[in-house]
């Protein structure tokens, strides 16, 4: 028991490790982005944060995904408290050490964590259908590429292997309970009972092969999945909360002024213009990561490649290259690569590469209608239009290299103050008659 014991908090400081180097590593890319002012009070943001990171809000619009969405979303938080009960287990040495204090309540809750269990295995399984068999098409885009659909798969495969190891723990468990007094009685368990029909005539000395097993998987599996999502898409299953308390609290069609040209107007007025913020380049829009704010890069982790965005862009919709999944997927992986460059001490943001051109191009941002329909389609409230307004006012005012027909309106607004080329007086003939 007690070289189980050991094994078990190796194990265990090996994954506190290994999520804390990786968490340290995600701040540090974070912190890369300018502060910004935020508006709202704590209140409408922690309304904003229950509502839709907790409560699932916007993952209702699609209601059949939205259910099994639901299942895996409260089976994961539920079954938790079960994991919880694995770790205290393995660090002291006992089983089932929460049985003999809870009483009988104990049964119903592993009887609802098994409930919980088997909808997540079918969700699970009905996700690994449209994604491969059905291939919804949006899960089949040109960004969709062999590593992110494998990502997608591989978490689901692994969620189906840990729900069954679960099961098939708590089915020999029962069996022992009547051969063994180690074996704490749990109860009649509904879900795993139909799978002991399996084991109930093996020898007792193999069913607690089964068990150990199916509790070392279980457990070895979760803090490997834990240590696996911060690698992963998946990881928007801890970042969706901050994510949306620190969104954009402003109307949608809201853009926000330029805080450097906002200085230099008022500096040109001679009114007060204050500090500029610490770390403030003075660059007129966003050519790399760092010219963007550290929401921004917040959301490029938090997004989960869902592709609702891209498949309510009307500009995607009608053949241009413009994915705003795609947006947040580039920022994400110039900000994976800027990091490892920062952990092996060089410096990530001098390597030749830009997020703007290397990773996003012109024609991509240029698609852009900032309809807003990208932002209002996000389960989680990411902005990716945030980026591309950023990235194409850097391409207007740092190299006047928007279209020629974009700098023929510019230059209308600034002298007609209207995007046509007609005198103020002249703009309403067209209605005198």
């Amino acid at each position: 028991m007690i070289v189980q014991q050991l094994v078990f908090l190796v194990v265990l400081a090996a994954a506190v490790f290994l999520i804390r180097k990786r968490v340290v590593f995600i701040r540090n890319t974070i912190n890369l982005g300018k502060a910004k002012d935020f508006s709202g009070t704590k209140r409408e943001r922690l309304t904003n944060m229950l509502l839709v990171a907790f409560g699932q809000k916007k993952m209702f619009k699609k209601i059949i995904p939205a259910v099994l969405h639901l299942f895996i979303y409260i089976g994961f938080l539920v079954i938790n408290l079960e994991v919880l009960e694995f770790v205290i287990d393995g660090v002291a040495g006992a089983h089932r050490i929460f049985a003999p204090w809870l009483g009988g309540f104990y049964s119903v809750l592993m009887n609802v964590f098994e409930f919980l269990a088997v909808a997540v295995l079918l969700a699970c399984v009905f996700f690994l259908i449209r994604r491969n068999i059905l291939k919804v098409p949006r899960f089949w885009s040109a960004e969709m590429g062999q590593w992110p659909r494998m990502d997608a798969n591989l978490i689901l495969i692994t969620e189906i292997i840990l729900m069954t190891a679960i099961l098939t723990m708590n089915a020999s468990d029962q069996i022992l309970q009547t051969r063994d007094n180690h074996y704490v009685a749990t109860g009649s368990l509904f879900f795993s009972s139909y799978l002991i029909p399996l084991f109930e005539n093996l020898e007792t000395t193999t069913l607690v092969v089964i068990e150990r097993f199916a509790w070392w998987f279980h457990i070895i599996g979760i803090l490997a999945f834990a240590v696996y999502v911060t690698y992963s898409k998946h990881l928007h299953i801890f970042l969706a909360f901050p994510t949306t308390y620190f969104a954009n609290l402003e109307p949608k069609g809201h853009l926000s002024n330029m805080p450097v040209v906002t200085r230099e107007v008022k500096s040109m007025l001679g009114l007060e213009t204050g500090e500029a913020p610490a770390g403030e380049t003075g660059r007129f829009g966003a050519k790399d990561v760092n010219d963007l704010t550290w929401t921004n890069l917040l959301a490029a982790y938090s997004c989960t490649e869902c592709g609702r965005c891209t498949s309510e862009c009307p500009a995607n919709q009608t053949g241009k290259k413009l994915s705003p999944r795609k947006i947040m997927m580039d920022t994400r992986d110039r900000l994976e690569t800027i990091g490892k460059t920062m952990a092996r001490g060089g410096d990530g943001l001098n390597d030749g590469k830009t997020l703007l051109n290397d990773y996003i191009t012109k024609e991509e941002i240029n698609a852009c209608t900032s309809c807003n329909a990208c932002v209002e389609a996000c389960p989680v409230l990411i902005n990716p239009l945030e980026i591309i307004i950023e990235l194409r006012r850097y391409v207007a005012m740092e190299e006047s290299g928007s279209p020629a027909q974009w700098n023929s309106m510019f230059q209308n607004m600034e002298t007609s103050f209207a995007p046509w080329k007609f005198s103020a007086a002249d703009r309403f003939n067209w209605a005198k008659d």
